[in-house]
């Protein structure tokens, strides 16, 4: 129905049936009221757990301090060391429970930046580590290059020696022995030892070998 048609009936209504209309004019009024005391019901639960959640919230220094030294000595919450914490500290086993959960978290996450911290630092010490041994070995590589070229140079000046000291075999009896000569007879010789000389014959074209 639309509010014009209401109002209508409810004129037709107090002016046949004063009575009904009468009652029906008190039911509406103490509805209202009803529908506000809910409201202010549910505002007043909602101002009351906000209250208790403060309540809950605020902690004393001296409550944070067994806290943290009970947590210090166990990470780990059981039920009767709750229950135990929370008489001891004059607080709700749940906010117990729920300041342990936070410790925890905070806990993990400061250990796992420790860690993080940790192997970076290792990492980057690893990474130095790694350029000094890269400088290392490009400088002991140079130094065996410089030492291959030095092993073949003194090669080589060995071979020269070797090659200048050698002389051919027709020239064994060039080397310096003592020497005589008889020219006027034609002949020329040469000491070979102790026990023999040897001897050219110029004219007769033949050598002779002398054991002493």
């Amino acid at each position: 129905m639309t509010g014009s048609k209401v109002d209508d009936q409810m004129e037709l209504i107090s002016h046949f049936y004063p009575k009904i209309y009468s009652q029906l004019a008190q039911q509406e009024e103490t509805v209202k009221p009803r529908r506000r005391r809910k409201k202010n019901k549910v505002e007043g639960r909602n101002n009351t757990s906000e209250v208790v959640m403060r309540k809950r919230k605020l902690l004393s220094e001296e409550q944070v301090n067994l806290l943290e030294q009970s947590f210090g000595d166990q990470h780990k919450l059981e039920t009767e060391r709750k229950a135990k914490l929370a008489s001891e500290l004059g607080l709700d086993p749940h906010q117990v429970a729920v300041w342990f959960q936070n410790k925890r978290a905070r806990w993990k996450n400061k250990k796992l930046e420790e860690e993080y911290s940790k192997l970076k630092t290792q990492h980057e010490d690893t990474i130095t580590e790694k350029y000094r041994l890269e400088t290392e070995v490009l400088k002991m590589k140079e130094q065996l290059c410089e030492a291959e070229k030095k092993i073949e140079r003194l090669l080589l000046e060995h071979k020269s020696d070797i090659s200048s000291n050698n002389s051919p075999t027709s020239s064994i009896f060039s080397m310096e022995q003592p020497h005589f000569n008889l020219g006027e007879f034609g002949i020329e010789g040469q000491l070979m030892d102790d026990n023999m000389f040897f001897v050219a014959d110029y004219q007769s074209n033949y050598v002779t070998l002398w054991d002493n």
